[in-house]
This record gives structure tokens, sequence and C-alpha cells, in this order.
């Protein structure tokens, strides 16, 4: 196997960063971080998958090693772009998709515009749009909200850590599942050194304002049903994402099957890899 080995390609006049793991001969999978994370978060799964795939890991707008997009509203759709910029580029043929939370809602949008792009399709935690546009607050009230979000923002000063183990520290108290090992990886690579000596995240700030032009509870349906490959949709016991079979979003792909591991929270694929990699090994590989 070979990777990680980082590399970089531009769109929309935006320096975007990749990982990439494994031969390029093999069939491709692209993975899609969530929100205020990074490539590096999926090394476990790289390392478990690269000897069956072709893995190009990025890091979105605005995350990791990528740049940051000023007067960017880090929507969805620029995501998507981003991505078959990147599949344009180094993919050839259908892909092995697979997406955690942020970017799993960007998966799906992504295979539901185009559908002749991806293979086989797997959401971790990603399908919070369907619990989300049930109860969208009026337009009015969603842009007035974002204004003063951005304005807020523009005062926030970035959190400085004296030490990459307080910032690992930091990052177990939002998820005590995670071994120290993981939080030490997730923390490494998650961060930066400032000119004063100080660590900090490496992503911008500015992804925690919600872009308030979203699509509606109609666009989520819409798009979803256009899902044409086989998908597997994976939720932690223990997270606040409501069940997609319970909350009917499964019924509206057309080939599609949801699995609940129990015992984890929003990060199952770090909670509790060995029953994640049981679910997702044997779908991407089509033996199961």
């Amino acid at each position: 196997m070979q990777g990680p080995v980082s590399r970089f390609y531009f769109n929309d006049r935006l320096r975007l960063h990749y990982a990439e793991w494994g031969a390029e001969d093999r069939p491709t999978l692209l993975l899609v971080h969530g929100g205020q994370d990074h490539c590096r978060s999926w090394d476990w799964v790289c390392r478990a998958l690269g000897d069956r795939f072709h893995i190009l890991a990025p890091d979105l707008r605005g995350h990791g090693d990528s740049a940051w997009a000023a007067g960017c509203g880090y929507t969805l759709a620029e995501v998507v772009a981003d991505l078959v910029q990147l599949l344009r580029q180094r993919s050839r043929g259908k892909v092995h998709l697979m997406g955690h939370s942020y970017g799993g809602a960007a998966s799906l949008l992504l295979a539901g515009i185009y559908p002749e792009l991806v293979e086989r399709l797997v959401v971790v935690e990603g399908t919070w749009q369907w619990q989300r546009t049930a109860a969208l607050p009026p337009l009015a009230d969603r842009v007035r909200g974002w204004v003063d979000r951005l304005h807020g923002l523009s005062a926030r000063a970035p959190r400085k850590y004296a030490t990459l183990e307080d910032a690992a520290e930091r990052m177990r108290a939002e998820n005590r599942s995670l071994s120290a090992e993981q939080a030490w990886h997730l923390t490494v690579h998650g961060m930066h050194q400032n000119e004063d000596g100080t660590f900090g995240w490496k992503f911008d700030n500015y992804v925690r304002a919600p872009f308030p032009l979203q699509v509606t509870r109609d666009d989520v349906r819409d798009i979803w049903s256009r899902v044409a490959c086989p998908t597997l949709l994976i939720r932690g016991g223990d997270s606040w994402l409501e069940d997609p079979e319970a909350a009917g979003a499964l019924a509206l792909f057309r080939d599609a099957r949801a699995r609940t591991i129990e015992g984890a929270g929003h990060w199952p694929h770090h909670d509790r890899f060995e029953e994640f990699l049981g679910l997702v090994r044997p779908f991407l590989t089509a033996e199961g």
C-alpha cells in the first residue's frame, strides 16, 4: 500500500489539499470528512481499505491544509463543485464514496446530482438535513441570524493552546470515546503553530456560520431520490441524529439500507471502529 501522499489541486481559484493512498490501478474511494475536521481523520479507514482501493481524502475548503475562502458561504454546493473537480482530475470511471456528517450531506448531494460518478455510497451520520429542513425558520429570520453570526465571528479570536497536549485534551473532552492515541493523531494533523508559539485549529472559524439560503425539504427529497447507487446509511446509537428509517428518510432512496452502531456517538468510525469496518468493508467491496 502506498500513502499517504500529500497533494494539491485548484478549484474556484482555491488551492485545495488532499491525501492519496493506494495504487491508482485500483477502484477509487473518495472520503469526505465532516465540519471542523480534516482529511487525516480517515487514516484508520485508509489503512484498513488501502489494499483494495485507490483512496482520495480531501481537506474541504476552509479545513485542514486547504485554503480558507474569504467571502465564501461554505455551502454544500461549493463543496460538491470542489469534489467534482478533484474527481475529474484524479479518477477514472465511477468511484466509491463515503462521507461523515457535513461531508455525508455533501456526498448525498454529489451522488444525487451526479449519479453517473458514484458506484456505491456510504453516509455516516450525514442525513441530518432531513431533520433540519423540516423546521426551517422564515428566510428573513435566517438571513438576519446569519448576518449577526458573521458579525460575532469577526470579533471572535481563534482559540489558542499553549501545547498540543492541551489541545488533545480538548479533543477528548468533545468525544470521550476517543482513545489517547486517536485524540493525539487527530490533534497533530488538525493544528498549526502560530507565530507566537501557541497552537490553533486549522479550520476557518467562518465555517461556523451556515449560509441562510439552504435547501428545502422538497430539495432534499428530490436529490436523495436521484441517488441511483446502492447506499448504506450509518448512525451511532448514542447520536443526536434520528434513525433515518424511523424518520422516513430511508424510503426516499432507490436502493438503501440503514444500520445503527450501538455504543457509538456522532463519530462511529472512531468510537467503534471494528464494528464500523465490519459494515463498510463488505458493502464497499460488494461482498455484503
